[in-house]
């Protein structure tokens, strides 16, 4: 019969443990090495960020806010084009000479009617564009970029263009109104017919872009809404009033607060669609807008001191909309 025979482990140390490895030893060099690259990755880990992110603020205050902050120095003294760097200190006379200037009356008035002309139905249209592109088409991708191609148009081609149509003589928008029996109309002398042709311009700019973002947020909203909206017997046109318009009050206060900064700012629309191509925006200033008549009063009449007033002015008027944004977005999110 075999025998077994069973080895016995050798005798421990105190304590019944089997001999581990030995201990690691490090040299100095090489614990002193370990923490430098320690502290240099806590260094890495805590300023990349900010290395990151540095070229942008360098930028702004290279092209941002110094400029702003040298303007704002400039509408306090009297500085003219031709030597720029001589300033007599005026104080506040630039603002107070700007509040009594009717011209820049006029092209608040301006500014504000074309804004209105081109703002509301934009916004009108692109709503009903998103509204359409929501819906499952064919070659839906192909009607998404045509909605964005006016936006990447040039403002010089598109103004150009729309001065060949709206043209008093040989436009194509006159041919349209003589074929239909209404008589030709000067669209850049008169005053509503010149505005009306600027927000054109602008309209057809910008309109697809406003399209694309209603179209991204109203593919946000949840399908349960418009299901259960449909078993209640709602048709599609009660689905737009009750669930896409109340889920699109956010998306409609940016876009109108956009386009209201937009406005306030137009510049190349009316300095192009000009039949003399200056900045007075017509013979009798009739679409003037407040960045023409900016640009008259530093680059045309050489006040720059005057000229910086007026966007130090302009700039306060943008501050006032984004406070009263702020303001109505609070009661949305709280009614909401």
């Amino acid at each position: 019969m075999a025998t077994r025979h069973d080895t016995a482990a050798p005798p421990t140390k105190e304590g019944g443990a089997a001999p581990g490895r030995p201990p690691v030893t490090v040299s100095p060099e090489a614990a002193r090495k370990r923490a430098r690259l320690s502290r240099r990755w806590q260094r890495d880990m805590r300023w990349s960020p900010y290395a990151f992110v540095s070229p942008f603020f360098l930028l702004f205050l290279a092209f941002g806010l110094f400029p702003l902050i040298y303007t704002g120095w400039a509408s306090l003294h009297q500085v003219e084009l031709t030597a720029p760097t001589d300033m007599s200190w005026v104080g506040l006379r630039n603002y107070t000479r700007i509040f009594d200037d009717e011209f820049f009356w006029n092209a608040a008035r301006n500014t504000l009617t074309i804004g209105i002309i081109s703002t509301v139905p934009q916004l009108l249209m692109a709503m009903g564009i998103a509204h359409i592109l929501n819906y499952k088409l064919r070659a839906s991708t192909f009607y998404r970029v045509v909605m964005l191609a006016p936006y990447a148009t040039s403002i010089a081609a598109a103004s150009l263009v729309f001065v060949l149509l709206f043209g008093r003589d040989y436009g194509m928008i006159n041919w349209a109104l003589n074929f239909v029996g209404i008589d030709a109309i000067d669209w850049q002398s008169d005053k509503w017919p010149s505005q009306i042709a600027v927000s054109s311009i602008i309209i057809w700019r910008w309109t697809g872009y406003n399209a694309l973002i209603y179209l991204a947020a109203m593919q946000a909203i949840p399908q349960d809404l418009y299901e259960s909206a449909a078993l209640d017997g709602a048709n599609r046109w009660r689905q737009f009033l009750h669930v896409t318009l109340p889920s699109l009050r956010p998306t409609i206060l940016f876009t109108a607060v956009v386009s209201t900064i937009g406005a306030s700012q137009v510049f190349g629309e009316p300095l192009l669609f000009d039949v003399n191509k200056g900045a007075s925006g017509g013979s009798e200033h009739q679409f003037q807008t407040l960045g023409l008549y900016l640009y008259e009063q530093g680059w045309v009449n050489q006040h720059l001191g005057r000229a910086s007033a007026i966007a130090w002015t302009m700039f306060l008027i943008l501050i006032v909309i984004g406070i009263v944004n702020y303001v109505i977005s609070r009661r949305l999110r709280a009614s909401s």
